[in-house]
């Protein structure tokens, strides 16, 4: 055989071979597509209220396209291997019955039953914000595998009983997490910070437990979205501070987070608001803007206009629609791409109040698909 005709039998063999690879090769996370369709428009945010009936009279609202539940995991598996799945129950029969879409939003952490707690490594944190805010109570290390293995075992139960329901659009990953399903860590005062480092913490250790909590919710909830809330490291590598250093950490999770779950992903901050609050945190608006069109995004608001968190805080003092108004559209800010986000999750109070109708006609507008002028 010739040498030009050996090279080119040569570069024919690498091209098959090269295809073979290709087609035998397993399918990246980035490569799958969701099963479920993607969460949009206005969801209500449903806080369980321990011993008190579920009401899902958000869900009848015309302008409400899914519901948002957030349920602490003590309040459905205080004895361990006995869950209660009642108000779960409830909930996917209703959102099923109205079409309507569901995110599960459970709270580990401060909030797992105590039986969880037993044997794991733990520490007593203030807790930094929300329901109990300045209360001293027991945290597991996010790290720490006797309660994430418990966590990981009552999650996935909760995927075997709902995960086929034509209503389960998203969860919320959590497990690493403290106050809510947020990737946050009390850890807001030098004394905290020494207090997690004498723990153990290291930014290796808490990304190794999150990069589990990918995988783990990649493979339980093949049908679903799992969205990551508040991504961020709580506390950086020592010797590196200030928002340069913050935000790289920030894109490097979500980065984490894509590798893993690929489209499913969806990201979301739970602190949307167009006033001034008494103790700002990290304004992560434009944040999760920027990734608009090219992953999911939404956002949750700060709290109830109607609700605890007053209208002032909200955007206008004395005038909760406005307030609501206001936060909605700094919710929906197109991005440099013209994008907006996918979802806005509006808490309750302000979806059953007669007062707040005209508001959530406006924001469910904005979600219409364009038809071209004619």
């Amino acid at each position: 055989m010739g040498k030009s005709k050996l090279q080119f039998a040569i570069r024919v063999a690498l091209v098959l071979a090269g295809a073979v690879l290709a087609y035998s090769r397993p399918v990246m996370a980035q490569e799958r597509s969701p099963r479920a369709s993607a969460p949009g428009g206005l969801a209500v945010v449903i806080p369980n209220k321990p011993d008190q009936p579920l009401n899902l009279k958000g869900l009848e609202n015309p302008y409400i396209s899914g519901a948002a539940f957030q349920i602490r995991w003590a309040d459905i598996e205080p004895v361990e291997g006995k869950p209660d799945w009642s108000k779960l129950d409830q909930l996917f029969t209703a959102a099923e019955s109205s079409k309507k879409w569901v995110q599960l939003d459970i709270f580990p952490g401060f909030f797992s039953p105590a039986w969880a707690l037993e044997g794991a490594r733990t520490d007593q944190f203030e807790i930094p914000y929300g329901p109990g805010h300045g209360t001293v109570r027991t945290l597991p290390m996010p790290w720490d595998h006797v309660y994430l293995d418990r966590w990981f075992a009552f999650v996935k139960q909760l995927s075997e009983r709902y995960g086929k329901s034509p209503a389960f659009r998203m969860i919320a990953a959590a497990g690493p997490t403290s106050v809510s399903v947020e990737m946050t860590l009390p850890s807001n005062s030098p004394p905290a910070i020494k207090k997690w480092r004498s723990d153990g913490y290291t930014p290796a250790k808490y990304l190794g437990a999150w990069e589990e909590t990918f995988h783990f919710y990649a493979d339980s909830f093949p049908n679903q979205y799992v969205s990551l809330a508040a991504p961020g490291l709580p506390i950086l590598e020592q010797g590196k501070s200030g928002l340069p250093a913050r935000m790289r950490a920030k894109h490097d999770i979500v980065e984490r987070a894509e590798k893993v779950l690929g489209r499913r992903l969806a990201i979301q901050s739970s602190d949307l608001h167009a006033g001034r609050a008494q103790v700002e945190g990290f304004d992560g608006t434009d944040f999760i803007q920027s990734y608009t069109g090219r992953i999911i995004t939404g956002f949750e608001m700060r709290g109830g206009s109607h609700g605890l968190v007053p209208s002032k805080v909200m955007g206008a003092e004395g005038d909760p629609p406005l307030a609501l108004r206001r936060s909605i559209d700094k919710g929906m800010a197109p991005n440099d791409a013209g994008r907006h986000v996918d979802f806005l999750e509006i808490y309750e109070s302000d979806v059953l109040a007669a007062d707040m109708q005209p508001v959530l006609e406006y924001a469910a507008s904005l979600f219409a698909p364009k038809r071209d002028a004619k």
